[in-house]
């Protein structure tokens, strides 16, 4: 017997169209996308580069599809595949860990295979992903990475993100949107 809740939302994005860069894609993971990340079980036809899916992908297609299972489809609220338009060869990820917040702010994560960093594609997507923010209506967003992690530190402030302070663990970066007059 097929589960229902599985067939809503199996291929459903809720017409979240990709974010397109320079560069690269934003493709909006599917649910059955999220499931073949999380099980590193690519289908015929997924091009993946080698070292993707790495564990921060497993990790933020598995919340990707907690939140399915308990929210529905959260829109663009959700995880996104990091692809080269070129080949469509999925070179990391990169999404939100939910929707807003009750005061609006929204947390990201990203990650990129080793073969391509240092091209400049984290923040070229994160740039991407906070326009994305900003245009459905967060008021902030959040994002944090381990104290020895300086790439990751950089990729937060080239995409506008500003340091805010740390805890034992991370390093806090965040952007506030300003209202539109």
């Amino acid at each position: 017997m097929t589960d229902t809740n599985d067939i809503d939302h199996a291929h459903a994005t809720a017409g979240v169209p990709p974010l397109a860069t320079a560069r690269l894609l934003l493709h909006p993971l599917t649910a059955d996308e999220a499931r073949r990340v999380t099980e590193s079980a690519p289908a015929p036809g997924d091009r993946w580069a080698e070292g993707y899916p790495a564990p921060g992908d497993i990790a933020g297609a598995g919340n990707f599809l907690r939140g399915v299972a308990e929210r529905g489809d959260p829109g663009v609220w959700r995880a996104y595949e990091i692809r080269q338009p070129a080949d469509g060869l999925a070179v990391g990820g990169i999404g939100f860990h939910g929707p807003p917040d009750a005061d609006g702010v929204v947390t990201v994560g990203y990650g990129l295979v080793p073969a391509v960093r240092g091209r400049g594609y984290a923040s070229e997507s994160l740039r991407a992903l906070i326009a994305r923010a900003r245009e459905a209506g967060a008021t902030a967003v959040r994002g944090d990475a381990d104290h020895d992690n300086l790439a990751s530190h950089r990729v937060m402030e080239a995409a506008g993100m500003a340091y805010e302070g740390e805890d034992e663990r991370v390093r806090n970066y965040r952007v506030v949107f300003t209202e539109r007059g």
